[in-house]
């Protein structure tokens, strides 16, 4: 109810908001999700970053309460959480329970993770009733008898149903409330004994309060326990992993595992898929090239213009502080085609002065001049296409705004130093005409 308020109150932007208790259907009864819907940014004066970050140093205020804000991801399940899952497979659940502590402890000191909190809670009150099986024996009670008087008195169980006046009852076998809250009314349950004598049911039973997990989870056949949270501002989701992997090198024992969940999980796919795609595209590239070209050396000369590319590309995304996400790792990936396009143009004018009897150097310094124009207008014509991305224009644009940064500081970088470095390595490495 706070949080409800305190968004009706404190966030004006918000267009509708609900509250779903449990949590998307898991069995902790004291969770809840609070889901906030904004109105559509042209109406407001805020992005939803700015929204969240109030939010998050908001939470910080309330009491009695463990609150956190995480954005939906604009790829993948939009109910994954935090954007750090981190998950520890324990041999048991003895083990686990006795390390978590100690691994959220650590992670909650560290300067590049914060709202670090875990699925697995040990909180729920739990009472265990232990029957002296001796005592019962001597007094002729046998277990189920005791088990039986349990479930009569607090299952709940529906034994049966009557009818009366056209409804339908049920029969419910349970004390009333009042009867059933204090393991002292133990007391006041009794078993039929040898000898029709009645025996208190706290003679035979002994009563235990301890906790226990709300609910226990597996992850790949084993106990786990997922551990939620997200970078500190600053910081990427990938040094987070990497972090949790320190803490994880330092705290677990022998017989753990560690795996990554959600977002997490996409991010170290992609990023590992990233390096296969990125070198099979040079590999196409300079196959179908040097099948163009009759040559090996002229598509080598034409594939240097993607290291430019790339380092425009970083270096654009660290000024305008972006980070190397699934976006601007799918930009990246574009420019290795659009960029080569400009080494093409030199070295294949280059080329064609060559067999007119020019030499290398000439012939290179009159293409770059000849195809100075053709470059610039294929450039213009792209960075033009994508700049309404890279400026973020329009609904939901700020999810791709990275893509379009990376494609443009790219071609920018490149066109520049495109003009200087390929007639350069050409004259270095390109055959002189026969």
């Amino acid at each position: 109810d706070k949080i409800a308020t305190y968004v009706e109150d404190e966030i004006p932007e918000t267009y509708r908001t609900f509250t779903i208790m449990g949590g998307f259907g898991r069995t902790e009864a004291n969770t809840a999700v609070q889901n906030i819907y904004l109105v559509p940014p042209e109406e407001r004066g805020r992005s939803q970053t700015d929204i969240h970050k109030q939010i998050m140093e908001d939470m910080n205020a309330f009491t009695g309460v463990r609150a956190f804000a995480t954005q939906p991801p604009t790829i993948g399940d939009r109910r994954q959480g935090q954007p750090l899952s981190y998950v520890l497979q324990a041999p048991n659940l003895d083990a686990l329970i006795e390390v978590l502590p100690r691994f959220l402890e650590e992670a909650n000191k560290s300067p590049v993770l914060r709202q670090i909190d875990a699925d697995l809670k040990v909180n729920r009150p739990e009472g265990v009733i232990s029957i002296d099986r001796n005592r019962a024996a001597e007094l002729g009670i046998s277990v189920e008898q005791i088990a039986r008087v349990l479930e009569f008195a607090y299952s709940g169980r529906r034994f049966g149903y009557f009818l009366k006046n056209g409804k339908q009852y049920q029969v419910i076998g349970q004390m009333q409330r009042q009867d059933r809250n204090d393991p002292g009314d133990l007391k006041k349950l009794f078993v039929p004994a040898k000898g029709g004598r009645m025996v208190s049911l706290d003679n035979l039973v002994s009563f235990e309060e301890s906790a226990s997990p709300a609910a226990i989870f597996r992850f790949n056949r084993a106990v786990s326990a997922t551990i939620q949270g997200s970078p500190a501002p600053g910081m990427t989701l990938g040094d987070g992993i990497e972090e949790l992997d320190r803490i994880a090198a330092e705290v677990l024992p022998e017989g753990f595992r560690t795996a990554l969940a959600g977002q997490s999980r996409d991010f170290a796919e992609s990023s590992s898929s990233l390096l296969f795609a990125f070198c099979l595209a040079l590999v196409i590239i300079y196959l179908v090239l040097a099948a163009q070209f009759e040559s090996f050396i002229d598509p080598f000369i034409i594939i240097l213009t993607v290291p430019l590319s790339l380092a425009g590309a970083f270096l654009t995304l660290h000024l305008t502080g972006q980070t190397l996400n699934v976006f601007s790792q799918i930009g990246i990936i574009m420019l290795v085609g659009l960029v080569t396009k400009n080494g093409i143009l030199i070295v294949e004018f280059a080329n064609q002065r060559k067999e007119q009897g020019l030499a290398k150097v000439q012939a290179v310094l009159e293409a770059a001049v000849a195809r100075l124009r053709p470059i610039l207008m294929t450039s213009m014509a792209t960075i033009l296409g994508v700049l309404p991305i890279a400026l973020s224009l329009g609904a939901s644009a700020g999810s791709r705004q990275s893509l379009g940064i990376a494609v443009v500081g790219g071609l920018i970088f490149t066109g520049l130093l495109t003009l200087i470095v390929v007639p350069a390595v050409y004259a270095i490495f390109s055959r002189e005409p026969k």
